[in-house]
């Protein structure tokens, strides 16, 4: 059996999630692998993907999106191989071919190969002048279409639509929202809330249509026009479609392992072959995935544990998730359940001089949920809350008004 010392670990991806993956390893006391190898799909080091709204809205410069220096990989012994995906594991010789033909020996793989933007599945997707907001080469063809494309219909009124309708209306490019559900970010807030954000942002100069979805995207080369379901037809010269993602797991699924929408892992986030793990949005935990950094980070962290501490038996749990955005700078928290649900009581407060907009969601005396608009500095507080199950009965009259008024009440 070989030793600790010649054991090789590889590291399928480069993302967000698999950079912190790294950086818990090597904090590690015991780091178990005397050799680390990175195998990146993209041409460049693992960047911040939350700041390419930042990007495409000329408010970051793109130097400032990168993690790690390249002397950071140097010092802790790490090889990273950009632009150079893996193709194929062969699991019987504890070998990945990659893209260039290269064949790397893993004792330990991990998967962290993310997920791709989801499809529509209508006529005129591929047309040119139609994108999706996903990376950096799409934030640099966005900056550049912008320049001479001076109308956009981003498709999807999640954070992730929003945050591309509102850099590209910031490079002068008129736009229009077009979002299936009857309200923006339905995954995260309510019908008030989310009616209240698509007012704030159309009197910024968004036009936002809800309700509605398109049927097909016109023209002969290029986009022209979006037909909707009820036919009306908006010009357009260029289409963002960002409705959601799908995990990456054709890598794995042809190696053999066990997937369903995703890489199926257990609470270690160990796959069905005990020498290979996945984390991030390309796995799946009791059938859920995970479209957020912060479940990422965390599996992060559980997995760098893992293999340190083999005797380990603590795993990943699922958190209790906060969503937090500032879109057009207007912030926004959710939390627990995005609305009310059977047996759930509501504390709606507004203030219609600030905008400020708050619906808590209580059940058996305990808060299950919380939606903030405008003021989120309690959304931590109420976090803890929904996470510890802990009884408002004390304070439950001054919840609304926040910690403070609550821990006098107490």
């Amino acid at each position: 059996m070989a030793q600790n010392s010649e054991r090789t670990l590889v590291v399928c991806g480069h993302g967000m999630v698999a950079q912190r993956f790294l950086e818990e390893l090597v904090d590690q006391a015991r780091v178990p692998f005397q050799r680390i190898v990175v195998f990146n799909g993209e041409a460049r080091p693992a960047y911040n993907r939350i700041q390419l709204s930042a990007l495409l809205s000329g408010d970051a410069e793109e130097d400032s999106l990168t993690l790690k220096p390249d002397d950071w990989f140097d010092r802790h012994g790490i090889t990273v191989h950009h632009g150079e995906p893996v193709q194929a594991i062969d699991r019987q010789d504890r070998t990945v071919i990659t893209a260039t033909g290269r064949r790397q020996h893993f004792d330990t793989l991990v998967l962290a190969t993310g997920s791709r933007p989801g499809r529509l599945g209508i006529p005129g997707e591929d047309l040119a002048g139609v994108r999706y907001f996903r990376d950096l080469d799409d934030t640099h063809h966005l900056i550049g279409q912008s320049q001479s494309r001076p109308r956009a219909v981003v498709i999807g009124g999640g954070f992730l639509g929003l945050e591309a309708a509102v850099g590209l209306q910031r490079r002068g490019v008129s736009v229009t929202v077009l979002h299936r559900s009857g309200h923006l970010l339905n995954r995260q807030l309510d019908t008030g809330a989310g009616q209240l954000l698509a007012e704030a942002l159309t009197d910024k100069g968004l036009n936002i249509l809800t309700g509605t979805s398109p049927l097909q995207l016109l023209g002969r080369d290029a986009v022209r026009a979006v037909q909707l379901s009820d036919q009306t037809l908006i010009s357009a010269d260029l289409v963002v479609i960002a409705t959601g993602i799908v995990p990456n797991r054709e890598l794995a699924e042809a190696a053999g392992l066990d997937c369903g929408r995703g890489i199926r892992v257990d609470a270690r986030l160990q796959t069905s072959d005990p020498d290979i793990y996945a984390l991030g949005e390309c796995c799946e935990l009791d059938d859920q995935t995970f479209g957020l950094v912060e479940p990422g980070y965390l599996q992060a962290q559980i997995l760098a544990q893992v293999l340190a501490t083999p005797a380990r038996t603590a795993g990943f749990q699922h958190p209790v998730l906060a969503t937090r955005l500032k879109i057009s700078d207007l912030p926004v928290f959710s939390c627990g359940l995005p609305g009310p649900a059977s047996g759930t009581e509501s504390l709606i407060s507004r203030d219609l001089e600030t905008g400020r907009y708050s619906h808590l969601l209580v059940r058996d005396n305990r808060l299950v949920g919380a939606i903030l608009l405008g003021h989120t500095g309690d959304g931590p507080w109420y976090q803890q809350l929904i996470a510890e199950g802990t009884d408002i009965t004390p304070f439950r009259a001054q919840l609304p008004f926040g910690k403070p008024f609550c821990e006098a009440a107490a």
